[in-house]
C-alpha cells in the first residue's frame, strides 16, 4: 500500500483536532479517530474523489479490560474503484461505552451496531433500531466484554409452541395484500 494516500493530506488538514492516531500496521492504514467527528470524517472518505471508500465493511469492537479507554470501536471501508483499504478506531471509555450511529452514512452498519450493542454494550446514538440482535430481549449482560462472567446463569426463557401447518394446506393471503 501507499504509504501515503493522497486524500490522508487533506483527513490530516480538514480534521486535524479530530484525528487522534495514524499509523501503517501490516500496510493497512488505520486512523483513530475521535467519536464526535466520526460522519463528518465518514462523509468525507466517502464523497472525497481521491478516498472514494465507498463500501463498507465491517463494524465490531474490542475489549481492552484494564486499559482506559477500555474499548475501541473498529470500522472497515473498502474502495473499489481505487482499491484500497482503511480501518478507522473509536476509542470509547468504560464509563461511557456512547457513540454516533453511522447508519445515516452507510446504512449497511444498521444490523453491525445493533450486534455490537448486544455483544458489548456499546451504544450507538441516533440508530432506528437500538435493540438487540442475537439474544432475546431479557438476556443479562454482554458475552463479549472480558468481565462477562463464564459460569454465569441467565433468566430461563419459557418455552412457546411453535405454529404447526402441514405443507399441503392452502394459506390465504391478508386482505391487504390482495
Amino acid at each position: 500500500m501507499n504509504q501515503n494516500p493522497s486524500y490522508l493530506d487533506k483527513l490530516k488538514e480538514k480534521f486535524g483536532s479530530s484525528i487522534e492516531e495514524i499509523s501503517f500496521p501490516h500496510d493497512q492504514l488505520v486512523v483513530v479517530v475521535n467519536r464526535e467527528a466520526i460522519n463528518e470524517i465518514l462523509n468525507f472518505l466517502r464523497d472525497d474523489e481521491e478516498a472514494c471508500f465507498d463500501l463498507f465493511m465491517d463494524l465490531t469492537a474490542v475489549d481492552y479490560i484494564g486499559r482506559e479507554p477500555r474499548f475501541e470501536v473498529v470500522i472497515h471501508l473498502v474502495s473499489i474503484p481505487k482499491q484500497q483499504r482503511i480501518r478507522l478506531k473509536i476509542r470509547l471509555s468504560e464509563a461511557d461505552p456512547e457513540m454516533p450511529s453511522i447508519t445515516p452514512v452507510y446504512a449497511a452498519a444498521n444490523w453491525f451496531e445493533r450486534e455490537c450493542f448486544d455483544l458489548y454494550g456499546i451504544r450507538f446514538t441516533g440508530h432506528p433500531n437500538l435493540t438487540r440482535i442475537m439474544l432475546y430481549e431479557g438476556f443479562q449482560g454482554h458475552p463479549l466484554r472480558k468481565d462477562y462472567p463464564l459460569k454465569g446463569r441467565q433468566p430461563r426463557v419459557s418455552l412457546r409452541k411453535p405454529e404447526v401447518r402441514r405443507s399441503d394446506q392452502a394459506i390465504e393471503p391478508p386482505e391487504n395484500a390482495r
